[in-house]
């Protein structure tokens, strides 16, 4: 029995829950299959510190990420048996409450999540440990419609260590800028609003704990987006989704087109940055077309 008819009923459920296109089935065989044979193959090789293997996905906003972690925790237990989680560097935010702190303290700017340094680093670290080790863990949840972290008695619990460890994030892997990349502005949101105490903070932040975070990976794959102009249609498309996901007394913080042109600029520098620099470091590197498929594998 091949490895894709193993999981074809559990994979079946997870395109129609996920509202994925018929023809996502193809992708999964074409690219995904052997992506997992990749990752088991690079397990039976891993001589880390623990059992537990550590698979980090990057790519920019609305790339597919999420979605992609979600299949191959599927696949990794339908097809291999192996306890895997996939965990969200946005579950990972600061409250509303620390980024306000931050605004006042640090730069205004500081308030809208996504950037490093609006992260609670520490505790993705904490996280990640505590999955390589035996006992009952709690998995922080942000709720991006609120725009604020879930109270502690709705994170959900699972059993550790687990086997593979899927975290994605758009800023994860990234690493910091020449300090001469950092004088130039590159949209009207810098010009306007940061005189470079911003951006020189953020730059801080991927030169430290952010570093520290991308050390605990065993494996990096990245989803590329073709240029940092996809980003918008593909967070509109996110965007709606989680409209419809959510009650009228929580969509007030969902944004219309007009904000999220405003909030991916807070993206964009270090999502060109990524898209050049990134690809360098990642072990699997998939390039998108406009629509998301995939065109090509680059490198892995």
């Amino acid at each position: 029995m091949s490895l894709l008819k193993k999981a074809q009923v559990a994979l079946s459920d997870f395109i129609e829950t996920e509202k994925l296109p018929l023809a996502y089935l193809q992708t999964v065989e074409q690219w995904y299959i052997p992506l997992v044979q990749d990752i088991q193959h690079k397990i039976s090789e891993h001589q880390g510190a623990s059992n537990t293997f550590v698979v980090g996905i990057h790519g920019c906003q609305g790339s597919g990420k999420s979605t992609l972690a979600a299949l191959l925790v599927l696949l990794l237990q339908e097809m291999l048996g192996l306890r895997s989680i996939n965990l969200s560097l946005d579950d990972f935010y600061l409250t509303h409450a620390e980024r306000e702190e931050l605004a006042a303290s640090v730069h205004p700017l500081l308030i809208t999540r996504g950037v490093p340094g609006t992260h609670d680093v520490g505790l993705a670290l904490q996280v990640l440990a505590a999955l390589k080790q035996s006992g009952d863990v709690a998995i922080p949840r942000f709720n991006k419609a609120i725009d604020d972290r879930e109270v502690e008695s709705k994170w959900p619990r699972v059993k550790a260590p687990v086997d593979v460890i899927l975290i994605e994030g758009w800023c994860l892997a990234v690493g910091p800028q020449k300090n001469s990349e950092l004088s130039q502005a590159v949209n009207v949101l810098e010009a306007e609003e940061d005189q470079g105490e911003w951006r020189a903070y953020i730059n801080q932040k991927l030169a430290g704990e952010y570093q520290d975070l991308t050390d605990t990976l065993d494996m990096l794959i990245m989803l590329k987006a073709p240029d940092f102009s996809n980003v918008l249609d593909w967070r509109l498309q996110q965007e709606n989704k989680l409209k419809e996901q959510k009650n009228n007394s929580t969509s007030s913080k969902i944004m219309n087109r007009d904000e999220l042109i405003r909030f991916i600029s807070h993206y964009e520098r270090l999502t060109r940055h990524a898209l050049q620099s990134v690809p360098v470091t990642a072990d699997v590197v998939y390039q998108l077309n406009d629509d998301q498929s995939i065109q090509s594998k680059l490198k892995g």
